[in-house]
């Protein structure tokens, strides 16, 4: 055998294992059918509630979605994990295709991606102790006997800064804080390299929010965890966030790093969100600008020739009401015919 051929084989093999990205969602669409009207006059349609979203996350990562509420920010998270069945489009964790799965071979792919809900207490079973609750997840995935899972147990509430003495409580003796750190004490027993936080701060008092964000980027350096973080607020986003993508109806019209994005939007709804975010200083917030959007908000159920922000656009031109911009431009994107590359 010849050792450097070895040597060299195993280091190509390792930059090939590292150009894939833990997840990349490619083109992915989630289309809810409606019928409403009577026999006679009957309509029927469809909910494009996510309507051909792209994009990747690397290992050790944190992607921020953000944007209106309604635009599919929720939906696409759910689809990743097939809590909802994608219409279209395809879905890889770790470099295997998951998003045609059953349930069934679904199972052990779900040990590498968990799941953060928004409702601290709706996502938690009331009738099931914190103990039980958070040592699930170990007895569905066989990890453990049933002392370790105890003791695991106890070691990830110390974890997330719950005193494991609470460990035979239930869900309802705890605040709203505490029980979304149960909710993540749960998605690490199973040891994933892939979060989806889906607003899990949005419920909380903003006191609470910064200690369970702070929380996560903790757990994010101890543990190498990647994150899909979804929410509404910039502040929150721009603090945990490498990079952010940003959605309107249904579609992501602009990604770049956080601190690119925030300090160069290029597109009109990006300006637009940012410029209502508001600034912790009363002179600059006095004095700036602030962009208001005219027109109605599209629906989802409408097909659209042309980009679909064109009607609330300030910037808008009659070509734009033609053809759907694409995103374009490098590390920086922007789906807008308008915007500065």
């Amino acid at each position: 055998m010849n050792p450097t051929a070895d040597a060299t084989s195993l280091s190509r093999a390792e930059q090939s294992n590292a150009s894939v990205p833990l997840l990349d969602v490619r083109d992915l669409s989630v289309h809810f059918p409606f019928r409403r009207g009577g026999l006679l006059n009957a309509q029927q349609g469809f909910i494009r509630a996510v309507d051909g979203v792209s994009f990747q996350v690397a290992e050790g990562e944190t992607l921020g979605i953000v944007g209106e509420s309604g635009c599919g920010k929720s939906t696409t998270a759910r689809a990743i994990v097939k809590l909802v069945r994608p219409t279209g489009g395809e879905v890889y964790l770790d470099g295997q295709r998951i998003d045609r799965l059953s349930d069934r071979e679904m199972l052990p792919h779900r040990q590498n991606i968990q799941m953060i809900f928004q409702d601290p207490f709706a996502s938690l079973n009331p009738r099931m102790t914190v103990g039980n609750i958070i040592t699930e997840p170990m007895h569905i995935f066989h990890l453990y006997d049933r002392t370790q899972r105890k003791l695991e147990a106890m070691r990830l509430m110390d974890l997330v800064g719950l005193d494991p003495k609470f460990l035979n409580r239930y869900p309802h003796e705890f605040s709203g804080g505490q029980r979304q750190r149960i909710g993540i004490a749960r998605a690490l027993a199973v040891q994933p390299k892939l979060i989806i936080c889906d607003e899990p701060v949005s419920a909380l008092d903003v006191s609470i929010q910064a200690q369970v964000i702070n929380l996560l980027m903790e757990l994010q350096e101890k543990l190498g965890l990647a994150y899909v973080f979804i929410a509404h607020d910039l502040a929150v986003v721009r603090h945990i966030a490498h990079r952010v993508g940003v959605m309107y109806l249904g579609r992501l019209v602009e990604t770049a790093p956080k601190a690119e994005l925030y300090a160069h939007p290029r597109h009109p709804y990006t300006q637009a969100l940012l410029s209502a975010a508001p600034i912790p200083d009363p002179v600059a917030e006095r004095e700036r600008k602030r962009i208001e959007l005219q027109g109605e908000v599209p629906s989802p159920e409408k097909i659209y020739a042309g980009c679909s922000f064109a009607d609330r656009c300030p910037i808008a031109e009659e070509s734009c009401r033609g053809a759907q911009p694409m995103l374009e431009g490098g590390v920086h994107q922007a789906a807008c015919f308008k915007a500065e590359l």
